[in-house]
């Protein structure tokens, strides 16, 4: 997930990406590491390859997501049903064996964002689904919230980041959060955290981002459409099949807490 920064840190902005952004920004185009067969796996996916990165687990797409080679050599059915006007999207691999609980803990980082895990914990719950989760403190959890750090780029800053589920079934196992100061400031705010890692859970399961058919939706900028609407973004009935406004799965935040409205409930309720 990503944040446009705002004009209160412009001057700051521009200064860093005179010194070190500038060479993460080059970085971070369209990266020379990234083979040709993988971007066209990655297109095959329904994905965008304007923008991927390699990382350690894979590939990041679309801002925040990772695709790790499994994700590339699984190839998805092509069917797609959509209804109304704007929508929310699933992936081709969910979570199964429900009813299940998945355990979530959080390692060296600092109390905001472990508040905000467990904040994250209790609104899921709090729906009832057939998947639940559950906070521990220490051991090993089915999904753990560890921190990186890395400074604003193109006027924009990444939050955090994470994967979908394996092709057992199984949750993504890391979310990656943003500990630098430009991300949250220096004093983050527990509920703000907790409403982008709720966003990154969401992937963990199964969610592509709501508005993938034009990320400028909730992004700003040109239009632009993360992938084909026909493979690997599988419509989910009683949901629009447009952009919708304040859902949890928006590609980029507004910088303010944001959790489930009522499509993103319905989508929940309905694979879970």
């Amino acid at each position: 997930m990503k944040k446009m920064l705002i004009p209160l840190v412009a001057v700051i902005v521009i200064a860093c990406s005179i010194v070190a952004c500038k060479k993460e920004a080059k970085q971070t185009s369209q990266n020379e590491e990234v083979s040709q067969d993988a971007l066209s796996k990655i297109k095959a996916l329904g994905f965008g390859t304007s923008d991927v990165r390699k990382v350690a687990e894979g590939y990041l797409v679309e801002g925040d997501i990772v695709l790790t080679n499994e994700n590339l050599d699984n190839v998805p059915p092509m069917g797609i049903l959509r209804v109304g006007e704007s929508e929310q999207y699933r992936t081709t691999n969910l979570v199964t064996k429900l009813p299940r609980t998945i355990t979530v803990t959080t390692t060296g980082l600092t109390q905001p964002y472990i508040d905000g895990t467990i904040q994250t914990v209790t609104r899921y719950n709090n729906l009832n689904l057939q998947i639940k989760f559950q906070y521990i403190s220490s051991g090993t959890a089915d999904i753990t919230i560890v921190g990186f750090n890395q400074g604003p780029s193109g006027g924009y800053i990444t939050l955090g980041s994470s994967g979908f589920p394996t092709k057992r079934g199984n949750p993504y196992g890391q979310v990656k959060m943003n500990t630098n100061q430009y991300a949250y400031g220096t004093n983050p705010d527990p509920t703000y955290v907790g409403s982008v890692i709720q966003h990154e859970i969401g992937h963990c399961i199964g969610f592509r981002h709501t508005d993938y058919m034009d990320r400028s939706y909730s992004c700003g900028g040109a239009t632009s459409n993360e992938g084909a609407s026909n493979v690997g973004a599988v419509h989910i009935p009683g949901t629009p099949t447009g952009p919708d406004a304040n859902s949890w799965m928006l590609a980029c935040s507004n910088g303010k807490d944001r959790t489930f409205n009522a499509n993103d409930k319905t989508a929940l309720n309905y694979l879970y």
